[in-house]
């Protein structure tokens, strides 16, 4: 009997209606170009233990049509999805980092960083080279270089 292979996913957004999962980067451009419900903030919101009104401030939302699009089930645009997308991969890969210990890792975004130039991780999610900044910080501490 053959054994069949599974996928494992690479990254999921768990919101209050679905499952949104993707395997590989042509996952990740579908997911861009379809654009991600406004759901997807909520639950990144709670997966990283930021307040909403703050991780919308990030995106330049307001919170008005943050409550009117959620309520209309209506969709993110490419640029708000994308970096949904690649801020959940480094929550995960984060996560993974800190070998699953999430108040660890919950504590460093939080703490000012001297590699991220004396500034907090989490003032980076705004913009994507913020993340990768924050990523490159994490490659450092997974390989042991501080410097």
């Amino acid at each position: 009997m053959a054994k069949t292979a599974y996928k494992i996913p690479a990254s999921t957004i768990q919101t209050a209606n679905e499952s949104i999962v993707w395997y590989t980067h042509l996952d990740r451009i579908r997911l861009i170009r379809e654009g991600l419900p406004y759901a997807a903030l909520e639950a990144l919101s709670l997966k990283i233990n930021i307040p909403i009104k703050q991780f919308l401030s990030f995106l330049q939302i307001p919170q008005t049509t943050y409550n009117k699009k959620k309520r209309e089930l209506s969709k993110l645009d490419g640029r708000d999805s994308e970096i949904i997308l690649i801020l959940n991969e480094l929550v995960d890969y984060g996560l993974d980092v800190f070998n699953g210990e999430s108040e660890k890792f919950l504590s460093w975004l939080n703490k000012e960083n001297l590699s991220l130039g004396g500034v907090t991780p989490k003032s980076l999610f705004d913009s994507l080279t913020g993340i990768q900044e924050v990523k490159k910080c994490l490659d450092r501490i997974e390989y042991g270089n501080f410097a």
